[in-house]
């Protein structure tokens, strides 16, 4: 048998044509807190109506090393009924990524799409899990398209003149 182009063997392994690699070296909570100032309150009114819910999230990226990058994805979680705060969520969840082979052109997609998309269900467990703990339906964050969150955030940017955020990373 012949190798033709088109017929590459498909067993699953990792493709090796250059275009690069991204691995997860570590993932950690840097900052949580959880607060629930009112519960006394809000348990004593009457009726079951859920929470209403505001929600904030953000990305950051840092070179941390010759190919390696801290990006931290922060969660800002608050419930109200009434008014009245049930609970509020703060997280702070990084990865370190090892990237290697990418053009420094590509690099910003790489770590503000796809790292905070491998980082994001292992925070919402960690949310769910914790407003559950904290004495609430659990909280289960909806997916998040980080392909529009950096779009916008780009757009943002060049309305304020400011530079791309590939120029804020160092090399």
């Amino acid at each position: 048998m012949t190798d033709q182009p088109g017929n590459g063997a498909s067993d699953g392994a990792p493709e090796t044509d250059g275009r690069g690699s991204l691995s997860v070296n570590a993932q950690y909570i840097k900052d949580l807190s959880f607060e629930s100032p009112n519960v006394l309150r809000i348990m004593s009114q009457p009726g079951t109506q859920p929470p209403e819910v505001s929600f904030n999230l953000s990305v950051q990226a840092n070179t941390v090393g010759p190919e390696l990058f801290e990006v931290t994805l922060t969660v800002r979680a608050e419930a109200k009924r009434d008014g009245i705060v049930a609970f509020l969520v703060e997280l702070a969840y990084a990865g370190v990524f090892a990237i290697s082979g990418i053009p420094q052109d590509q690099m910003e997609p790489i770590l503000f799409i796809e790292a905070p998309r491998l980082l994001f269900p292992f925070a919402r467990a960690i949310i769910a899990d914790l407003t559950r703990d904290g004495g609430y339906s659990p909280l289960m964050l909806n997916p998040i398209d980080f392909v529009d969150l950096y779009r916008r955030k780009l757009a943002e940017r060049q309305a304020a003149g400011e530079s791309p955020l590939q120029t804020s990373l160092p090399n």
